[in-house]
């Protein structure tokens, strides 16, 4: 059976008769394929990267498997609609804590026509895209059960300084973010979940030594998607920290050039990483003005 994804942060998304991806029972993601050459090039994308033997194992781990299209009915009742089918990244996981960075400071491909570059340029410009070289596309941090998520709306996160950027990832890994939001983030977690070998800061250099050599592939407007889980982490067990590449309808081909424009934005999202893992508490500007870093999602088990 078929149902929306409990965990969806940012995209487009099912429910109220909107057209977004949907789930099943076995760990497969179904996301329809945009009617343009978005959705063409997305599927090319997939089976020219799955099929590569360029491609190391321990790099195609950070990206979703593809079992390739199919024909299902599409969430807002429009009937058959072809859908990617992929593996769904957070099945298995209970009340996972995720947040989706969109890496580069430029979200348009070269030959994008002159309205979308003017429609992303513009984006780029009004959000933390341009002067940080990645920006918080969606976030929910789980709480306990009681509180559930923290999941502000997606337009209040994209376009944060520096300081408040940072301040969201201290909270990212924090016990205290959902429960009192005028404290400084704790960074309980920051050694585990960014730090160590198997951190996700480890993960992200593993990534960005590919990336420093690899010019198959230009990346644009894709997203790295960083989840946990809080309570694992609590109980002192393997908080299951993990990175995975998303959305490829605007990758291009390399053509023997580096991607120096999602190697710019993953070095940037790096060293803001590495900042909160040498001095975690080190004070940082409070977001709280903004009355959407309230809101939480919530449900009887935690689970929206």
């Amino acid at each position: 059976m078929l149902k929306i994804p409990p965990h969806q942060v940012a995209g487009h998304q099912a429910g109220n008769g909107k057209l977004g991806p949907l789930v099943d029972e076995s760990g497969r993601f179904y996301k329809p394929l945009q009617g343009d050459e978005r959705g063409s090039n997305e599927v090319k994308f997939y089976e020219s990267f799955s099929s590569n033997t360029k491609i190391p194992e321990h790099i195609s781990k950070f990206f979703p498997i593809f079992y390739g299209t199919q024909l299902i009915e599409a969430s807002d009742g429009s009937g058959l609609k072809s859908h990617l089918v992929l593996h769904d990244l957070v099945v298995g996981r209970v009340n996972p804590s995720i947040v989706d960075i969109k890496i580069g400071s430029r979200t348009w491909a070269p030959q994008s026509t002159e309205e979308y570059m003017q429609k992303c340029l513009k984006k780029d410009r009004e959000t933390s895209s341009l002067p940080l070289g990645f920006r918080l596309s969606g976030i929910q941090i789980y709480g306990n059960k009681e509180s559930g998520y923290w999941k502000p709306e997606r337009t209040s996160i994209q376009n944060l300084s520096a300081e408040e950027v940072k301040l969201i990832l201290k909270k990212f890994v924090s016990s205290n973010a959902s429960t009192d939001s005028d404290s400084e983030p704790d960074c309980a977690f920051a050694a585990t979940v960014y730090g160590g070998s198997t951190g996700i800061l480890s993960q992200l250099l593993e990534l960005k030594a590919w990336f420093e050599d690899q010019t198959m592939y230009h990346f644009y407007s894709c997203s790295i998607l960083m989840m946990f889980e809080k309570e694992l982490a609590l109980e002192g067990q393997n908080p299951g920290a993990q990175i995975k590449l998303i959305d490829f309808a605007h990758v291009i081909e390399g053509r023997g050039v580096i991607d120096h424009n999602f190697l710019g934005g993953l070095c940037s999202l790096i060293k803001f990483l590495s900042e909160i893992l040498t001095a975690p508490n080190e004070h940082t500007t409070e977001v709280s003005s903004k009355p959407d870093h309230q809101n939480f999602i919530c449900s009887d088990n935690g689970v929206n």
